[in-house]
């Protein structure tokens, strides 16, 4: 472990500086907001998976007592709109138009002066369908014959890619991207020991954040447009508003407060298209807050079906992988070809191999739209993969720790040809994690240990970002950047790096308020870019503060500015201390000055780097789960669950411990008892008492997460992204360790009893 010199700021546990108003709650998020004039809008939403709409009748709504608008497809017909949205394909229309594509998609929506009186408005709206073959899953999907969701090809891209990289549009019915990577030669597996082939099926798992979908939008005639937003990418979202609408970005303000939890499902449009549309129909501000049963129908995490083709040396040297990703996209594309890029990309997992080849296709079904979800792909991909390396393992009689430890890339190795080295010695983890939950300690009866290893690209790709910070007379600094707190702490930990950089407290930096019109630039606060991409931008703006203040300060005093350091609004030379404030009125005059110093990072393209930039860092989640199968009942008791991720260095200690217990718990959740039910095309357990998240009472026995600095990270004194590792690899060691209990292998999520007894009834 590397040893890092100590810092003064940088490190240090102290409070959070958002801590007192979250607590005491005066803390705003978009939910409170309001206008004077603010009307209401709910929507009315399909009950039909797959239908035409033959006619919609929404005159006795219009004429509702407090009803100012209502909104149908016909409303789209305006030449002066692009009414739809996505990210790579645009396919969602703002509101359905010709037909609907999943039981939940909004039809018409309505803004009044109160929810209800728009609720009532809503129950009045007439719709005819003329229903269509339904298409409930993959397997359907892909099946001759099965219904096209998309006759019609929508406008979609496809972005450049670098060596070994390719994706294609369309390349199927149902099937709306589809992403392939490929290295080393096939031949490889002609000289392998042992090829395995396995499948193995991800759950979809919902978002389950506190703070609904909201938005609060206003249409003012010039035209300018105000929105206030709990969303996680405000600039893309300003962009994307300026192209439906047709308005100049210059025109558009976005503004982000706190946000209440997204875990990705905050990107992109959601309420704001709509909202904003009714606002201009009404010519009212409107808000457009959704229930917590509406989230379940509007983002989710993708369901998978992964088929890996494995070979391998007999004393267990990994050969080749081949992989075939599929991924339930949902009725609509959102976020699902950047999500196939990376489970394409990542589904080999953190180790050697002479051949690599993997396809990752997105199918269409007619349910709920599926997107970004923490670790981004990387869950599916890790919930194959290391499952599979600890089944091929225990199948060569080979101890699965000595197996994953021979085929690691080692630390500072490329891991692709044309990839940025791995920064994470992934040995020293697994060692740390092995010893702390007593891998080689006797097992009881029907108790097992299971390890696995979570990896994934972080940092996101091709994504720029700015900082500005900005120090007054008096010493009082302003950072400004597009990081959005959204629970992580990220207004607390670039603080410390601004307060470390320009020798000031904690408490002398402002982090202000998040508005498009003046916050510098940020692609988005997703991949744990916070830390690692924007704070690179952050260290660069504040030390053009620095040099620029000790510059000054030493021209005043006839010294080179080397011969100074900042400390507290002080110069120090030597042992001597200069207040600045006086400096600074004495060289600018009675007024004063405000310095003003500007950061930007991004990763430079590459073409030799598949995905055209190399990995800014690598997001590592080592697990380890002790626990016992009671074979009666196939209830799973988890005695000890220790996951670690390595911050590289942590800027703050327990708020990089808090994202990986947050993440590990997640991962929990997925492992045991999360999944969106539904019964054909029909989701039923889409609220919040169906829907089974873990409970106090399905903790561990022991719960322990341990925060690595092993100091070679990009960004700011060493650091990394924190918040998805830990999720990674939660699963798979859950599976690994049963399959060492009772030996049994479960190779689909959840890992419930029923499934748990059912393969101990097959065995038997």
């Amino acid at each position: 472990m590397t040893l890092q010199t100590p810092l003064n700021v940088v490190g240090a546990d102290v409070e959070r500086t958002d801590a007192h108003a979250k607590v005491t709650g005066r803390a705003r998020y978009t939910t409170d907001m309001t206008k004077p004039g603010m009307l209401h809008a709910k929507v009315l939403r399909s009950d039909r998976a797959h239908a035409r709409i033959a006619s919609i009748d929404a005159g006795a709504a219009r004429g509702m007592p407090g009803v100012h608008a209502v909104l149908t497809g016909a409303d789209l017909d305006d030449p002066g709109m692009m009414p739809v949205y996505g990210y790579f394909i645009k396919d969602q229309d703002i509101v359905a138009r010709d037909k609907v594509r999943y039981e939940g998609d909004i039809v018409a929506a309505v803004a009044a002066e109160t929810e209800g009186q728009a609720n009532a408005a809503l129950a009045a709206i007439r719709v005819t369908y003329d229903d269509l073959p339904s298409v409930p899953d993959i397997e359907t999907a892909l099946s001759d014959g099965a219904a096209d969701l998309f006759p019609d090809a929508p406008m979609g891209i496809v972005p450049p890619y670098g060596a070994g990289a390719s994706a294609r549009l369309r390349p199927r019915r149902n099937v709306c991207f589809s992403f392939a990577y490929k290295t080393g030669e096939a031949d490889v597996f002609d000289k392998c020991d042992h090829v395995f082939e396995d499948e193995f099926r991800f759950s979809r798992m919902h978002h389950f954040h506190l703070e609904p979908f909201v938005c609060l939008a206003e249409w003012r005639e010039g035209p300018e447009i105000e929105v206030t937003s709990s969303c996680q990418n405000p600039f893309p979202l300003r962009k994307e508003l300026s192209r439906i609408f047709k308005v100049p970005e210059s025109r558009i303000s976005v503004k982000v407060p706190f946000v209440g939890g997204g875990f990705g499902s905050k990107n992109n449009c959601k309420t704001e298209p709509l909202a904003l549309l009714l606002s201009r129909m009404a010519g009212r501000p409107v808000r457009f807050c959704m229930t917590l049963e509406e989230g379940f129908l509007t983002n989710t995490q993708h369901a998978a079906i992964l088929r890996l083709k494995t070979g391998v040396m007999a004393d267990g040297t990994l050969v080749a992988r081949r992989s075939h990703v599929l991924l339930d996209a949902g009725a609509y594309s959102d976020a699902s070809p950047l999500v196939a890029e990376k489970a394409g990309y990542r589904v080999s997992g953190p180790y050697r191999w002479q051949h690599v080849e993997s396809v990752c296709d997105c199918v269409m079904t007619n349910t709920a739209p599926a997107g970004p979800f923490r670790g981004f792909g990387g869950t599916q991909a890790t919930w194959a993969s290391d499952s599979q390396i600890d089944m091929i393992a225990r199948r060569l009689g080979i101890d699965p720790f000595e197996m994953r430890a021979m085929n690691l890339v080692p630390l500072h190795e490329a891991w692709m040809p044309g990839e940025s080295g791995v920064d994470s010695d992934m040995v020293e983890g697994l060692n740390l994690v092995a010893e702390e939950v007593g891998y080689n300690a006797p097992r009881g009866p029907d108790r097992g240990i299971g390890l696995a290893v979570g990896f994934k690209d972080g940092g996101g790709v091709n994504k720029p970002a700015q900082a500005r910070v900005k120090v007054s007379t008096f010493g009082d600094i302003h950072l400004m950047c597009g990081t959005v707190e959204i629970g992580q702490g990220a207004r607390t930990a670039m603080g410390q790096v601004v307060a470390e950089i320009l020798g000031a407290p904690l408490d002398r930096v402002e982090y202000l308020p998040l508005d498009t019109r003046y916050t510098p630039f940020d692609q988005g606060t997703n991949a744990s870019s916070g830390m690692s991409v924007m704070g690179q931008a952050v260290v660069r703006a504040a030390q053009s503060v620095r040099d620029q203040v000790l510059a000054m300060a030493a021209e005043h005093l006839g010294c080179e500015a080397d011969a100074l350091r900042l400390e507290n609004w002080q110069v120090l030379r030597g042992n001597t201390a200069y207040p600045l404030t006086p400096i600074v009125m004495q060289v600018f005059g009675g007024t004063g000055f405000e310095f003003t110093g500007d950061g930007f990072h991004k990763q430079a393209n590459d073409h030799a780097a598949p995905l055209e930039t190399k990995s800014v860092f690598w997001e590592i989640g080592w697990a380890g789960v002790d626990l016992s199968v009671d074979r009666e009942t196939g209830q799973i008791r988890i005695h000890k669950l220790v996951v670690s991720g390595d911050a590289g260095r942590a800027i703050h200690k327990l708020i990089c411990r808090g994202q990986d217990d947050g993440a590990a718990l997640m991962g929990l959740g997925q492992a045991l008892f999360e999944r969106m039910i539904y019964d054909g095309t029909r989701l039923v357990n889409g609220e919040a008492l169906m829907y089974r998240v873990p409970l106090a009472e399905d903790l561990p026995e022991v719960f322990r997460s341990i925060t690595q600095e092993q100091g070679h990270g990009p960004g700011p004194f060493g650091a990394k992204g924190m918040g998805e590792g830990a999720m990674l690899p939660v699963a798979p060691a859950i599976a690994n360790a049963i399959a060492d209990a009772v030996g049994v292998r479960l190779t689909e999520l959840p890992l419930t009893p029923e499934r748990v007894l059912a393969a101990l009834n097959a065995q038997r």
